[in-house]
């Protein structure tokens, strides 16, 4: 296991690698940003949007697919800014937070309309237990449904264009060709939306599920999409995305932060909507070695507002957390509607940690200390 020289990033992350000086291509990717003309590409920006504004106002501009977040509400303002009307289309996730539903309140006082599409509860509470149980994401639904559904959408209410905010393959590093896609495909949600390797048809006949629960995690067909010439933007590709300055941002149009720290981060303005969020970030740290805390600081180390040896001491420190709690909801609390115990959880993570990453004793048992936290074989240096 090595870990980028210039941030915190370990080669472990699918679809990382670094290279023989020792740096990251994530790292490599965001260099490019000081070479990029980001006038030419707003220019370009402001093409795409007056390609597919409503010539006649008699139907919306596009669609912004919206968690509430500060990302999404950065996005809505954005193009609302760009004097655009916006539908703006809710995947609702899976186990919502007072704070999220505030955001979300918030977002649509900006002056939009909206439509939240909430998924059947009892099929999504299987698919998340599947999710955990099969693939290690209790979030599986979610993800698949951030970008099912907002397709769906384009096709069913005749908006071809879709906004979305970064694509993750140039923020976080992954193949040079996906780093600079600006496009949404077919492919794309294939390769990158989530599925890990489990397909929407394979979950027909698992715990009663029927193909008919399932058409809000169905892509729509290539045909679907041509007729209407449904395409997706990242605006992340022609603004220098930033998720500190959109947090900043839309903190003054009214997004509310968490009052503290985050458990298993060292901030208080991401992935505040979701409760299921510190399980699914651990499993990342079991799968891979590194959680929310390497991700964060190494974006901050990357835009020069924390040294990597400061990072390196705020890693150690919060990183990979056993979740007892999130956003100071208990555990139990979060497993309780998907009908698995805590007991029954540790047993999952222990079959999806990666034992070449962590610590065993001479029977090959998982070391953990008093708090059920475990111990690297490769610490960050």
């Amino acid at each position: 296991m090595k870990y980028c020289k210039r941030c915190v990033m370990p080669d472990t992350k699918p679809d990382l690698f670094i290279d023989k000086t020792g740096v990251c291509n994530a790292c490599r990717s965001f260099e490019k940003r000081k070479k990029t003309n980001w006038d030419k590409r707003k220019k370009e920006l402001l093409k795409v949007v007056e390609k597919y504004r409503s010539k006649n106002s008699s139907n919306w501009d596009c669609i912004v697919p919206v968690s509430g977040g500060k990302d999404s509400t950065f996005q809505v303002y954005k193009m609302l800014q760009l004097g655009l009307n916006p539908l703006c289309v809710t995947a609702t996730t899976c186990h919502l937070t007072e704070i999220g539903r505030k955001n979300i309140e918030n977002l649509k006082n900006l002056g939009v309309d909206y439509i939240e599409f909430s998924p059947n509860p009892v099929i999504r509470r299987k698919l998340n237990r599947i999710g955990l149980t099969q693939v290690g994401d209790i979030s599986w639904p979610e993800h698949v449904g951030i970008f099912t559904i907002p397709v769906r959408a384009a096709v069913q209410y005749n908006i071809p264009l879709i906004v979305w905010g970064e694509n993750s393959q140039n923020e976080y590093g992954g193949p040079a060709t996906d780093s600079e896609n600006n496009v949404l495909t077919r492919s794309w949600l294939e390769e990158f939306g989530g599925l890990l390797g489990l397909r929407v048809s394979d979950l027909v006949g698992l715990e009663e599920i029927e193909k008919k629960h399932l058409i809000p995690y169905t892509y729509p067909t290539d045909a679907e999409l041509k007729k209407i010439g449904v395409t997706g933007i990242f605006l992340g590709y022609y603004v220098p995305w930033d998720g500190y300055s959109n947090v900043l941002i839309s903190q003054a149009v009214g997004f509310n932060s968490f009052p503290k720290r985050i458990e298993g981060s060292f901030v208080n303005y991401e992935n505040i909507d979701n409760y299921q969020v510190g399980i699914h970030d651990y499993f990342k740290f079991l799968k891979f070695g590194f959680g929310r805390a390497s991700d964060l600081a190494s974006l901050h180390v990357r835009r020069g507002r924390i040294s990597r040896e400061d990072a390196v001491s705020i890693v150690r420190e919060v990183d990979g957390k056993f979740p007892w709690t999130y956003m100071d909801k208990p555990i139990e609390d979060v497993l309780k509607p998907l009908d698995i115990s805590v007991e029954e959880f540790i047993k999952i993570c222990d079959k999806f940690t990666n034992r070449k990453i962590f610590k065993t004793d001479s029977r090959g048992d998982l070391i953990k200390d008093k708090n059920g936290n475990l111990t690297k074989i490769f610490p960050l240096e």
